[in-house]
């Protein structure tokens, strides 16, 4: 069973996405900020990580630099989700290492596509 880090502050995401997941077979944990997020990646090595973009302190950005760059955890897919749906939002988090970029509301299908697509012998 896939391992899948949400780390978003939104109370209600994490709800949203973590039945959306659990449903489709992955076990899922989550945290509220980048440096938690950052923390319990490098610690756990999640098979794939939703990234918010938006949260207080560290954005999402900066904690995909982060874990892009860093050696233990740049093997670790992350899927940004965020309200940001400009083209110049989608471009700079690929940039930064992401490896899909996809705008809320979420389409249940296409995050589920997407996360099968970057995990393909997971569930």
């Amino acid at each position: 069973m896939a391992k899948i880090l949400i780390i978003d502050d939104s109370p209600t995401d994490v709800r949203v996405f973590t039945t959306l997941l659990e449903k489709a077979g992955y076990s899922v944990a989550a945290v509220s900020t980048a440096e938690e997020g950052i923390e319990r990646v490098r610690a756990e090595l999640p098979d794939l990580v939703i990234m918010d973009v938006i949260m207080p302190g560290m954005n999402g950005f900066q904690a995909t630099r982060t874990l892009t760059r860093d050696p233990v955890t740049s093997n670790v897919p992350i899927v940004m989700i965020t309200t940001k749906s400009m083209e110049t939002d989608r471009v700079w988090g690929l940039r930064q290492g992401a490896r899909a970029f996809i705008t809320k509301p979420v389409n249940e299908k296409e995050l589920l596509t997407c996360i099968n697509d970057l995990l393909p012998s997971a569930a």
